[in-house]
């Protein structure tokens, strides 16, 4: 099992005794991912073994509970697929989770109101200039930091299933 520091940890040596940790082998990918959101923890596997666990995400400013509506502010709960890829995001890289699916789209039309969507794993915005942000900060997406997220982006590939638990 290898696991990955957050970066401001690895800046600052803010958690204990911070080091860097070897990268996934080259040409490695990961054929789904586990989101805990009260653990603030997202694992990839391969053939269910522990490829990389990054601990210390970051999610919407409500992140607690699933997402239903546009601005909400919460991270969606459920089963879905990484069904995309921005690499000119403004948040660094982005890959895009599949919310909503057809049971969130009949909830919010059910209340009348939008069930939201661009929901990401991302990483800072370009224009931040410190260690990642500290606190929960995204409308709904999941925020890793700007390395994190360059080794998620090489080892994920579109259409591998996403789990994300409260």
């Amino acid at each position: 099992m290898r696991r990955v520091m957050p970066f401001a940890c690895l800046l600052l040596a803010a958690c204990g005794t911070a080091h860097s940790q070897p990268s996934p082998a080259v040409g490695t990918k990961v054929d789904r991912l586990f989101v805990d959101k009260s653990e603030r923890l997202l694992v990839a596997y391969a053939a269910n073994r522990e490829i990389v666990r990054y601990t210390n995400i970051r999610f919407g400013d409500a992140p607690t509970g699933h997402k239903r509506f546009e601005g909400d502010e919460r991270t969606p709960e459920g089963t879905y697929r990484i069904n995309g890829r921005n690499p000119a995001s403004a948040y660094h890289l982005s890959l895009r989770i599949s919310y909503p699916n057809a049971a969130d789209r009949a909830f919010a039309k059910a209340k009348g109101r939008s069930p939201g969507g661009d929901i990401f794993i991302h990483g800072q915005p370009n224009a931040w200039p410190g260690p990642p942000i500290a606190r929960d900060w995204t409308d709904g997406c999941i925020a890793l930091s700007n390395t994190e997220i360059q080794q998620l982006w090489d080892i994920v590939p579109d259409g591998i299933p996403i789990t994300i638990r409260p």
